[in-house]
């Protein structure tokens, strides 16, 4: 059975193999750059210089990175659009499933070699690709955060592992019970699609309580910021992420020191229209905001859970496609 699976499988391992090689390929040059550039523009900047060049580093590699975290993101989408979901589906839809199960392997037993040999697959391409761009990444993500951001955190280190194994086994299941190819295809990719969009917006963020501490309005905060805006009665600053944390605040309230709202009136003096030394003015004014996040050493607590429901998950499915394909499926 298991040599009969890969006999099947072969033209997509290769074309998986193809893609991953170019990928890979790709990415090892680009992690020797973000290296070359981090040790240069953030490390070792010449200090007036220092916030300029280290904006630009961020700005240059923001677009690549996405980029291949969002094609990471839709690897496991693709495995169960292209290899679950055609599994039984394909059977059952030309009829070879008369043949293929009126053998002396069982329907079970032959169910569940796709799954473990497809399965496996399905997580070794994902998982290099994960570790490439988790190394290919590490010191932009070091320097600009945002490790939990829902696209940052779906497409490092192990969760999608869990997400490549859950989409597989959903994509055999669905076709199992839908019975058409192409229909099976669409339910996954939409039920994926949804997935991605609801778990780092609903559920991830209750994973664990978020902390809210006091932050010191420096220069060094404000550039990890996008800005800060005031009027006659508050002042705020605008996306402020803590290196390696998970913001929960996108707008935080500054404060005085006695912790009255720092205002516009307070604030004019230090506008200027140079930004560093608008920075310098306003730390010397002892200013605060609170801020509330997720710590940057729940990541990996975060990432295990994660890869637990998921591979939990996967296994309900299996169990469930094991029991159904017992059952009569074909197609009258």
């Amino acid at each position: 059975m298991i040599w009969l699976t890969w006999r099947q499988f072969r033209i997509q391992a290769l074309v998986a193999a193809v893609a991953l090689f170019a990928v890979a390929a790709y990415l090892l040059y680009l992690g020797v750059q973000i290296r070359h550039d981090y040790a240069a523009d953030v490390v070792n900047c010449v200090p007036s210089d220092c916030a300029t060049t280290r904006r630009l580093f961020s700005d240059r590699y923001e677009a690549p990175v996405a980029l291949l975290g969002a094609l990471l993101i839709a690897v496991p989408g693709f495995i169960g659009v292209f290899w679950g979901a055609p599994l039984v589906a394909r059977e059952l839809e030309a009829h070879t499933d008369r043949l293929v199960w009126n053998q002396s392997v069982t329907r079970r037993r032959w169910l569940a070699v796709k799954l473990a040999v497809l399965g496996a697959a399905a997580v070794a391409v994902t998982g290099v690709y994960s570790l490439l761009l988790t190394w290919n990444a590490s010191r932009y993500d070091q320097w600009a955060g945002g490790r939990f951001g829902a696209m940052n955190f779906a497409s490092r280190d192990v969760t999608p592992l869990g997400y490549a194994l859950f989409a597989f086994t959903l994509g055999v299941v669905v076709g199992l019970l839908v019975r058409r190819t192409v229909a099976s295809m669409a339910i996954v990719a939409g039920a994926f699609v949804v997935l991605q969009i609801v778990v780092p917006n609903v559920v991830r963020v209750h994973l664990m309580p978020p902390i809210t501490t006091d932050v010191a309005f420096t220069a060094d905060v404000m550039e990890h910021a996008n800005g800060f805006g005031f009027n006659d009665t508050s002042a705020r600053i605008i996306g402020y992420t803590m290196p390696g944390a998970w913001s929960m605040d996108p707008v935080s309230q500054i404060y005085n020191a006695d912790g009255t709202p720092y205002n516009a009136k307070q604030a004019r003096p230090c506008v200027t229209g140079d930004r560093a030394q608008d920075q310098d003015c306003m730390a010397k004014q002892h200013l605060h905001f609170q801020y509330t996040y997720q710590p940057g050493r729940r990541y990996w607590p975060f990432q295990w859970i994660e890869l637990s429901a998921y591979t939990a998950l996967s296994a309900l499915l299996a169990a469930f496609g094991l029991w159904r394909v017992r059952r009569r499926v074909t197609l009258r």
